[in-house]
């Protein structure tokens, strides 16, 4: 039996796999995550996933190493993390009163094959005020996650309605990883 590394420093993921009860352990893959000229939204987030399970894989023979990626589109535009306050206003506005897509890539390093996933939840934001989006953003929550919002936290009351995954829109989709898992020989 292989053990299983997640290839992320998100304290998101670990809860998710904790909650699921995997056994695993955390090693942080330092990759490039810039999106490149012309790169479609699913090719980014699949080759940004690929990317940290293998910076892992590379340096951890011997296990299956997880990697993901979570990004938010919308009209065509990728929205990652925000680079700083006045982006994830930004975001948030052109989030407001409209539906985005939040899509997350898996990917398994390591084990007999590598093995990749992509999962897509629809969600549904309200019209959000210029004050609550400004109150939002003097939270501190939308400075490490995508879109510029966390629907397991205080922007939960922004989010009248998803279709689809509710953990891949925390930022892992654990379903499809326990799918993936069930291919490879590993500890959990």
């Amino acid at each position: 039996m292989l053990p299983l590394i997640l290839a992320s420093a998100s304290p998101r993921r670990r809860e998710l796999l904790t909650a699921a009860g995997f056994q695993f352990t955390v090693d942080v893959a330092d990759v490039d995550e810039r999106r490149r000229p012309e790169e479609e939204a699913e090719a980014y987030a699949r080759r940004v996933a690929r990317s940290k399970a293998e910076a892992v894989s590379a340096r951890r023979s011997g296990a299956v190493v997880l990697g993901a990626d979570t990004i938010v589109v919308v009209d065509g535009d990728v929205l990652g993390k925000p680079v700083d306050d006045a982006d994830a206003v930004a975001m948030l506005e052109k989030l407001s009163g409209r539906a985005h897509r939040v899509l997350t890539a898996v990917s398994l390093v390591g084990g007999p094959k590598p093995m990749d996933a992509i999962e897509e939840t629809v969600v549904w934001m309200h019209a959000l005020a210029p004050q609550e989006i400004a109150t939002y953003v003097q939270s501190g929550e939308p400075r490490d996650k995508a879109g510029a919002y966390g629907i397991q936290g205080l922007a939960s009351r922004f989010i009248p309605r998803i279709e689809g995954s509710y953990t891949n829109v925390v930022g892992l989709p654990v379903a499809v990883v326990d799918r993936l898992l069930r291919g490879v020989s590993v500890v959990s």
